[in-house]
């Protein structure tokens, strides 16, 4: 039995083309997902979270000093920092790039331990650590962007 061919040359090249487009728009797609998400790496401070030993490890490793958001979740101006301050774009890039970033809840897990030997009084507390763990600076309360850009200014100036 002879073999029949029902798609033609010409609707062979017309299949092979849209299987071409279809690859392209998939490759477009995933391409422009990655771009956005690499110009929104500092939309934001990035921390981690409630690993104090993670921190002090990375820090050591980068040589950098390291940036404590110490938080109580019922906190109103721990919230304010975090919706407004910390997604600054200029503080998120100069924390980002200059500090291995921290956030604490200080009445959970090691939180707790570290309040006390803190000796945490209000929240929020920023504190900023050399890379062995010692305090450099410290604040209390919320603080717009400015003044926490100038902060870790302060903090580094120390390094030198």
């Amino acid at each position: 039995m002879a073999r029949i061919d029902i798609i033609t040359s010409p609707m062979r090249k017309t299949l092979f083309t849209i299987k071409i487009c279809l690859c392209l728009a998939i490759c477009l797609s995933t391409a422009a997902k990655v771009a956005a998400q690499g110009t929104k790496t500092n939309d934001k401070i990035h921390f981690i979270e409630d690993a104090w030993s993670e921190a002090l490890k990375q820090a050591a490793a980068q040589n950098k000093y390291i940036f404590v958001d110490a938080y109580a979740s019922w906190c109103g101006p721990c919230k304010m920092l975090k919706n407004t301050t910390f997604k600054d774009a200029k503080v998120a890039t100069f924390y980002n790039k200059n500090f291995v970033n921290i956030s604490i809840d200080m009445e959970k897990g090691v939180g707790p331990k570290l309040a006390a030997e803190w000796q945490m009084q209000a929240y929020p507390t920023l504190i900023i650590f050399n890379p062995q763990g010692k305090p450099v600076l410290g604040t209390v309360g919320y603080i717009k962007a400015t003044d926490l850009l100038k902060f870790g200014q302060d903090a580094l100036a120390k390094k030198m």
